[in-house]
């Protein structure tokens, strides 16, 4: 497999991404279960690998880069340098480490610094650290590169991380502190609550089915123009992001939909817009506690005008639904509230 791939790759191993949960950045968490999907096929004896362990530790070592700007290609600007470790206790380093790196990247060439949202020593970062996103540069600044390098680096020779002892053992190479284990130990605890959104609970019948369906394409990506009453394909191009949907499979809002209610036996119309004219249209007025779970929930610039929709999802329950929601993104379980414009829903079922 190669690199590119290996960032395209679906996203499964233990519970799929919930959206922008708990402070996530969105293309934070798409590298992190990119690189949770991906790090199989770099260390094949690797077992139990998930989102939410990345997510742990980029929680503790940099607050999943907040405050710093993440481009669509991962790019994360300005820089994340940890303290100079030249023994002076700054960060509670009281020990010298020499320089490895030339400064290259962590811009000192007399000592180290931590790199990174991961906060990768650089020596430790060169054994560890893949391409991730193909574009021919091992970087720890960029988020795919240092999420895939994390997970082989937790993974080592080959553990099993979906026993506890031994994901304990992996956080502790990473970081030889008791009181770190516990603390991302708790927050991966938090993300795993967080992923397992979507129980289906008491629905039955042709919602269920709906529901179902459009729960079992969680990690799907978002491909523009993508998703047929088949399941996932290609898309077209352009989005106005400039995604190419024309050289990936998966899903956009509508396709999910389409799919979805398709396997119900109910035949949608492609888009968004056109979608909200079918079954009883609910107004946004009416609040969310007016939708049921399997309801079409719409986004749009003119609530009470279906040709101003520009997006589509499918309600769960509980304030959430189901949504492929854009570029570098892919289908998860979201709070209603995730888009600023809510134009109401329509019940099919």
């Amino acid at each position: 497999m190669n690199a590119a791939s290996l960032l395209s790759k679906r996203g499964q191993a233990g519970g799929e991404p919930v959206g922008s949960i708990a402070g996530i950045d969105d293309r934070m968490l798409s590298a992190y279960e990119s690189a949770a999907a991906a790090v199989g096929d770099v260390v094949p004896k690797c077992r139990g690998m998930r989102w939410q362990i990345l997510a742990g530790i980029a929680r503790i070592e940099s607050n999943h880069a907040s405050g710093h700007d993440v481009a669509a290609n991962g790019d994360i600007t300005p820089h994340i340098l940890g303290p100079v470790l030249n023994g002076s206790g700054v960060g509670g380093n009281t020990t010298s480490f020499s320089d490895t790196d030339s400064g290259r990247w962590d811009g000192d060439s007399v000592y180290e610094r931590a790199v990174g949202p991961f906060q990768f020593l650089p020596a430790t970062f060169r054994g560890s650290g893949r391409d991730a996103n193909g574009d021919g540069r091992i970087d720890p600044h960029n988020a795919d590169d240092a999420a895939l390098g994390a997970a082989v680096y937790l993974c080592g020779a080959g553990r099993n991380l979906g026993d506890e002892a031994q994901l304990k053992k992996a956080v502790y190479a990473y970081n030889h502190s008791d009181a770190y284990v516990a603390d991302v130990l708790g927050w991966i605890d938090r993300y795993d609550a967080a992923g397992s959104q979507g129980d289906l609970g008491k629905v039955t019948g042709t919602v269920r089915t709906v529901l179902a369906a459009a729960l079992a394409q969680k990690g799907e990506p978002y491909v523009w123009g993508g998703g047929s009453t088949k399941g996932p394909s290609r898309g077209s191009c352009c989005s106005p992001s400039g995604q190419d949907g024309s050289l990936l499979t998966g899903f956009d809002c509508s396709g999910l939909t389409l799919y979805a209610f398709a396997q119900a036996g109910v035949r949608l119309p492609r888009t968004a817009d056109v979608q909200a004219g079918v079954g009883t249209r609910i107004p946004a007025s009416s609040g969310v506690r007016a939708l049921k779970p399997g309801d079409l929930v719409f986004y749009g610039y003119l609530p009470t005008v279906n040709s101003s929709i520009h997006h589509v999802g499918i309600y769960l329950g509980n304030g959430q639904m189901i949504n492929a929601a854009r570029p570098g993104t892919r289908v998860r379980v979201d709070p209603i509230s995730a888009l600023p414009d809510y134009a109401g829903g329509a019940r099919v079922l």
